[in-house]
């Protein structure tokens, strides 16, 4: 519980008190009746901390956990929390390389620090210890730590999603401000103040598109690669014990 809390970046009474309040499902017991917490419950953590940005009530909150299956994957949890996240926290904040670690669950060589400052991360102060964090993309990156991909791999996918990401926003902003010029039922025109703030209405909903669209299309393209060809000479014939013995 100690290093799950380390990783959520919150306290142990507070994992606690949100396990009591089935919140959170009970660690695996492992030898020594030691409880494990895994993936799933980092996630959940995570998403509840989304929520509760946006101002939901503990109430709100259980009411939203409850609706989730029982066995949802830390896969799906962070859809869900990328799908309540209407915007990133803006903004920078300073944190010591023992506190990142903390969060990140192990030490940080020297590569991992470049790789997080590489992806914009993490910006490197005059106190080698010492670093500025981005909260809003940290748990992405310390994610992409782990992943079998080179840096050039994921600084290539960060500036497509960025160039995409600016088009669609240009075009949905374009929409949004012909509404200024174009004139409702009673031939009036609606501000530039209303428009912005109808833009404001829109935006977690246009954020719950993009997303879903867009997992939807990822895996859409994924289950269309090639599969990979069997090996020169047809299948591996089953040994003899496989089979049971020759015939």
């Amino acid at each position: 519980m100690d290093e799950l809390a380390a990783r959520a970046g919150t306290t142990v009474r507070t994992v606690r008190f949100y396990s009591a309040r089935g919140l959170l499902p009970p660690p695996v017991i492992g030898p020594r009746r030691v409880g494990r917490y895994g993936p799933e419950h980092l996630s959940r953590l995570a998403l509840i901390e989304e929520l509760q940005h946006h101002g939901l009530t503990l109430a709100a909150i259980e009411r939203y956990m409850r609706q989730l299956p029982d066995d949802i994957s830390a896969h799906d949890l962070a859809i869900h929390r990328a799908l309540v996240a209407s915007w990133l926290p803006e903004g920078v904040e300073e944190t010591d390389r023992a506190k990142l670690e903390a969060r990140v669950g192990r030490p940080l060589e020297e590569a991992d620090v470049d790789r997080l400052v590489a992806m914009n991360v993490l910006e490197r102060t005059q106190d080698p210890d010492v670093f500025r964090v981005d909260p809003g993309t940290l748990h992405l990156g310390v994610r992409l730590l782990g992943m079998p991909l080179s840096l050039e791999a994921v600084l290539a996918a960060r500036e497509v999603m960025l160039e995409h990401s600016r088009a669609a926003a240009r075009e949905i902003g374009r929409i949004f401000r012909a509404e200024v010029s174009e004139p409702d039922a009673a031939g009036e025109r609606q501000s530039l103040s209303q428009v912005r703030a109808l833009s404001g209405q829109m935006q977690p909903l246009v954020v719950q598109a993009l997303v879903t669209v867009f997992q939807r299309t990822l895996t859409e393209e994924i289950r269309a690669w090639p599969a990979e060809p069997e090996p020169q000479g047809g299948p591996e014939r089953p040994r003899d014990e496989e089979r049971g013995g020759r015939d």
